[in-house]
């Protein structure tokens, strides 16, 4: 791995840690609204959708980076369903708000592993992200087994008739549709210029998503009667910007798989100590549990092993931008 790289994979780490936060802090607002994961996820995200929206109106570059992105997408230069990647961030924040209460953050972010990781190799096989196609090496293929394996070694003593399946597979196509949404947006952070505007894209995308999944379900079900008092249950939006913000910036620099296998060491070791020193809710971290953190943890260091190809940049289409003047949205204010 190439010196310069270091500073992208331990941001890449760092944002691992907020993730396994945000569904800590997410899996409790669930519970403080009464178990309703789609009234919590849409708070979490759409507060961040507030935040970066009312950034815009101070903030010139960010703006004018969101013209680029329009511009783009409309001379087809960037392909419109590649400002779509806040649908993987609405997969993953729905899944944890409905299951990390259930599973623990331990179990939910190992199943996220065992998602992110075939995700990765899927995407990065396909050329997906900005890095361009980067074939699988041995070492990242044993790597996904082995993180498949964790999955199964965590969830060994906890098999039985009231263990709840049908949760489990949520977290695991959400790991799926977050290796989905890291390729993705690199290519709108190279249409924009910034991450900063490419993470916009992420929250209009997943707050719309997530908006339209709650009012079904609230036509159905109802609303919470009441919100919690405490103030850090809301604060899952400031930590999505923060995590998914290092993701648009160091996708292209790490490829979709390296970024992903950083990520969930930061995860896995973050997940653990809150389940350990915070437990919350049904977890119960056993042996297993602990084992399969472990065996994750070194499939992912076997993997990261073989190094990444990075610096080419993949454009959507022949379209040049000099054909595609922005859409000027400088004068907000």
């Amino acid at each position: 791995m190439p010196a310069a790289a270091a500073p992208w994979l331990l941001l890449a780490v760092f944002s691992g840690t907020l993730i396994s936060l945000q569904a800590r802090i997410t899996g409790e607002l669930a519970a403080g609204l009464g178990g309703d994961g789609f009234a919590a996820a849409v708070i979490s995200f759409g507060s961040g959708f507030v935040v970066l929206t009312l950034g815009l109106l101070v903030l010139r570059k960010p703006r004018h980076g969101v013209g680029l992105v329009l511009a783009d997408v409309r001379s087809r230069r960037l392909k419109w369903w590649q400002v779509l990647g806040g649908f993987g961030g609405a997969a993953f924040l729905l899944a944890q708000g409905l299951t990390v209460g259930a599973l623990g953050v331990a179990l939910f972010t190992v199943a996220i592993v065992a998602g992110q990781v075939t995700g990765g190799l899927l995407f990065d096989r396909m050329g997906l992200g900005p890095a361009g196609p980067q074939r699988p090496t041995r070492r990242r293929v044993v790597g996904a087994v082995l993180v498949l394996a964790a999955v199964g070694l965590s969830m060994a003593d906890k098999l039985g008739g009231g263990f709840p399946y049908v949760l489990l597979l949520l977290p695991l196509v959400a790991g799926v549709c977050v290796s989905w949404q890291q390729a993705v947006n690199g290519h709108v952070k190279n249409a924009a210029g910034s991450a900063y505007a490419g993470t916009f894209f992420n929250f209009v995308a997943g707050t719309g998503a997530l908006s339209v999944i709650f009012l079904v379900h609230a036509v159905a079900a109802g609303v919470p009667s009441r919100l919690p008092a405490e103030p850090y249950l809301y604060l899952g939006g400031l930590v999505g910007i923060s995590f998914i913000t290092i993701a648009v910036a160091t996708v292209q620099k790490l490829g979709v798989l390296l970024l992903g296998l950083c990520t969930i060491t930061g995860q896995l070791v973050g997940s653990l100590a809150l389940d350990l020193l915070l437990p919350h809710g049904d977890t119960d971290v056993t042996a297993a549990t602990v084992a399969g953190v472990v065996l994750a943890l070194a499939a992912v260091a076997l993997a990261a092993l073989s190094g990444t190809r990075t610096g080419r940049v993949v454009a959507s289409s022949g379209v040049t931008r000099a054909e595609a003047p922005a859409v000027d949205i400088s004068a907000i204010s």
